[in-house]
């Protein structure tokens, strides 16, 4: 007597998935959510020393960011210092991407992974230090390099040129935060595209050689499309956390008016203590709108990368 056996398929009910979501969705809203929603409140607020609310719901904090005029660009005329701070964070995002977190970070693992394993490995070790390490340690260690005596590293080596001593703080304040987050932050790419690279299958390269492609043409034909997602995703996780960078810019730079970002700013007028601290729903009004770009930027760049593509359900099953 034949008995037909019919496998039994395991359903995933409500309680597997609040399972296995439940701690990633508590996380997120302790640390994520509910962050933003304090800081909703406390942007229409008057919040201040006092941390009190005397005037709620009020536009007073936005006000000083900039006021409406039909005359103006978009309708909107903004403030000197908020002008000044979103020009700023700007240009820091998109020389600091592009330049170091992807192209710099493309070719250290292009680099890294051409060479023997091991040196490769030994260098992409060192490189991974300063992201490691204290974020002070790190900031001293540029002190040190761009200092403006003849004890600083930059001068003395300029200096060996017969070039005069420079003060890079203040003739190129811009380009010191750039290159120093540009330097620790290629380090992600760097790994990321690293591991890309060594996914490939080893039979494309043999085939793309056998077919007479040279190193850039095998970079170009091979590497390069493999490389595509991972490119979009540092780009747009670089884009985001580079909005919110303050710290090497702060440890570096101090609060200093020519590299002071949206992100530097929101910080001094919250929590720096003797150059305007205290001021939390002005500080809250500028993180919110740093927040609302951010979102901005992510969807345009979702957009722009295609990462809907990445995320969909593969369309052959293994089983």
């Amino acid at each position: 007597m034949n008995h037909a056996f019919v496998k039994p398929q395991r359903t995933h009910g409500i309680s597997d998935t609040v399972l296995f979501l439940g701690p990633a969705i508590l996380l997120l809203s302790v640390f994520f959510l509910a962050p933003i929603v304090v800081n909703i409140f406390v942007a229409f607020s008057d919040m201040a020393r006092t941390v009190r609310f005397e005037d709620f719901p009020t536009t007073q904090q936005f006000n000083k960011l900039g006021k409406l005029d039909p005359e103006a660009l978009l309708g909107f005329e903004l403030r000197g210092s908020f002008y000044r701070a979103l020009a700023l964070t700007g240009t820091f995002v998109f020389f600091t991407l592009f330049i170091f977190n992807v192209t710099f970070a493309l070719i250290l693992a292009l680099t890294t992974t051409a060479v023997p394993e091991r040196m490769g490995a030994v260098f992409r070790a060192i490189w991974l230090l300063p992201r490691m390490s204290p974020s002070i340690v790190y900031a001293l260690l540029w002190l040190w390099v761009i200092d403006s005596t003849e004890r600083g590293l930059f001068n003395q080596v300029i200096m060996a040129f017969g070039l005069e001593p420079m003060n890079l703080q203040l003739d190129h304040p811009m380009t010191v935060i750039v290159v120093a987050n540009g330097l620790i932050g290629a380090s992600l790419g760097m790994i990321i595209f690293t591991s890309a690279i060594r996914s490939i299958p080893e039979h494309l390269f043999h085939a793309a050689r056998a077919d007479g492609a040279g190193s850039l043409s095998i970079i170009r034909h091979v590497i390069l499309p493999a490389l595509r997602w991972p490119i979009s995703y540092i780009t747009i996780y670089q884009s985001l956390a580079l909005l919110v960078s303050f710290e090497y810019i702060f440890l570096i730079m101090g609060p200093s008016r020519s590299t002071m970002t949206m992100a530097m700013l929101s910080y001094t007028k919250t929590l720096a203590p003797g150059i305007g601290g205290g001021l939390y729903a002005y500080g809250a009004a500028i993180a919110l709108i740093l927040i609302v770009i951010g979102i901005v930027v992510a969807l345009v760049m979702w957009r722009l990368t295609n990462m809907k593509n990445l995320l969909q359900r593969p369309r052959i099953e293994v089983r």
